[in-house]
């Protein structure tokens, strides 16, 4: 009987099991299928490598990776990831583009970015909302998410406050920050919150699309001056808040990307400021550095004293990383460099040659000079530059170096903000380098040669419309 109970038994086992193995097979058939299905979505590419891939990514225009990114989370996390720009850097398809930085109603800042290939443009996301508590700031602690708004032009509002007039300075929310780039990303950095000056630093990094904080400079700083040698960024004066209003600065200080630490270096001397004739005019003059510009490895920065509203220039000095030492600017560059509104001095570096805009006395049209460093002097290689509404503009152009060409940055009769190419290679051997007068002004027949070779130098790349909104700076990344 037992036998016979098991073998019953074994036999109603047996069918139970082979129910079971038919169903675990099945359901082991459809876990299979499904593993499959999501390794070969984990795959970027399916039935491609991943180093394929990224191959073929890093050869797509960067313009497209924005909607490339909405195709699955490995794609997004391929787009934002180090490894495809580094890629892109072994492979040469690092594309450089431009960005501008504007101010609209109420002071708010937007970004825009253009890919000059495409012609196309991208809205950066909105900088993050910082304002001061305190009226000044201690590390972190002092900041709340308020609202950011403001302007790097704002330089005259601010000065009234050196003279005692301080109550227009205390209602400005947030203005005078520096902008820089280094090492493929943006920075902002410093400027006025509630009339105190912030130690805070900013970056854009445009693989991630994204803002964050990052080590804070060593002391507030308000319209300082930034430029990049070997790969490190240099921040130069500026004006800070002292107890009897504002302080101009004669530090500088340097921020290395990789390791996130700022170090101090020697101070500007500011030697053509410390030889005033009476401690009348040395209390009464305040010097400034009003541009910085990364020329022949080394940091050239001009300088004026100011007295509102006149700025005396005073020449400038350069920093040497090597010998980590100031020495004088050379006396032509100083004497002979442009200053637009508010004494700001830009420049731009096309093929390792100085280039700065004249703006002349009459609106609409404006010079461009080259400064030859064998001659110590700046020579007009354009004129009749179409630079519209200048005398009404708060900050009327910009200048950027992109794809190897000198651009000028500016706002059109129609209110939109157009981005001019010049051809300056050809120009250069077509027009005659003659020295500027003493007085900066060209002769009859230099301006009557510029006139006949001015062709086809100006060409119009983008445009976007602009509304209200004002040029405040103007930056290139190349990823």
């Amino acid at each position: 009987m037992g036998s016979a109970l098991s073998l019953n038994g074994s036999k109603t086992r047996f069918e139970e099991h082979s129910e079971v193995s038919v169903d675990e097979t099945c359901k082991r058939q459809r876990l299979s299928s499904s593993i499959s299905e999501e390794n070969e979505n984990v795959r970027l590419i399916p039935n491609l490598p991943d180093e394929i891939s990224f191959q073929i990514l890093a050869r797509v225009p960067r313009i497209f990776y924005l909607n490339v990114r909405l195709v699955s989370r490995s794609w997004k996390g391929a787009i934002m990831s180090t490894e495809l720009f580094n890629l892109r850097k072994e492979l040469g398809t690092t594309e450089e583009w431009l960005y501008i930085l504007t101010k609209i109603k109420d002071d708010k800042l937007l970004w825009y970015s253009l890919d000059p290939l495409s012609r196309r443009w991208q809205r950066l996301p909105p900088m993050p909302n910082v304002a001061h508590e305190d009226g000044y700031r201690k590390g972190f602690s002092g900041l709340r998410m308020l609202n950011m708004v403001g302007s790097s032009n704002k330089i005259a509002d601010v000065i009234r406050g050196w003279l005692g007039r301080r109550d227009e300075l205390d209602r400005i929310p947030f203005c005078g920050s520096a902008i820089g780039t280094v090492d493929g990303c943006l920075y902002v950095l410093g400027g006025f919150s509630r009339a105190s000056a912030l130690t805070s630093v900013w970056r854009y990094d445009p693989v991630q699309n994204g803002w964050s904080e990052v080590s804070p400079m060593s002391i507030g700083r308000a319209y300082c001056k930034t430029g990049v040698l070997n790969n490190k960024l240099y921040v130069v004066g500026g004006v800070t808040r002292g107890r009897g209003g504002l302080i101009p600065l004669q530090s500088a200080e340097v921020f290395d990307p990789r390791t996130g630490v700022w170090s101090q270096i020697p101070s500007m001397p500011f030697a053509k400021a410390q030889v005033l004739p009476t401690a009348f005019l040395a209390d009464l003059l305040k010097p400034i550095a009003t541009g910085m510009t990364s020329y022949k490895g080394k940091l050239f920065v001009p300088q004026s004293l100011y007295y509102w509203p006149f700025f005396v220039d005073v020449g400038g000095e350069v920093y040497d990383p090597e010998t980590n030492s100031w020495f004088e600017m050379p006396v032509g560059m100083g004497e002979g460099w442009p200053a637009r509104q508010a004494g700001t001095k830009l420049g731009a570096i096309v093929d390792d040659e100085l280039y700065a805009l004249d703006p002349s006395s009459s609106a609409d049209i404006a010079t461009i000079k080259v400064y030859d460093y064998q001659c110590d002097s700046w020579k007009v290689v354009s004129t009749d530059v179409p630079i519209h509404d200048f005398a009404e503009a708060e900050s009327p152009y910009l200048l950027a170096s992109l794809l190897g060409k000198l651009h000028v940055i500016t706002k059109d009769a129609n209110n939109n903000f157009t981005v001019l190419q010049a051809n300056m290679q050809n120009h250069l051997h077509s027009f005659p380098l003659t020295p500027l007068s003493p007085l900066g002004n060209n002769s009859s027949e230099q301006t009557e040669s510029a006139a006949e070779s001015e062709t086809d130098v100006w060409k119009v790349i983008a445009a976007r419309s602009a509304g209200a909104c004002e040029l405040v700076s103007c930056q290139i990344l190349g990823i």
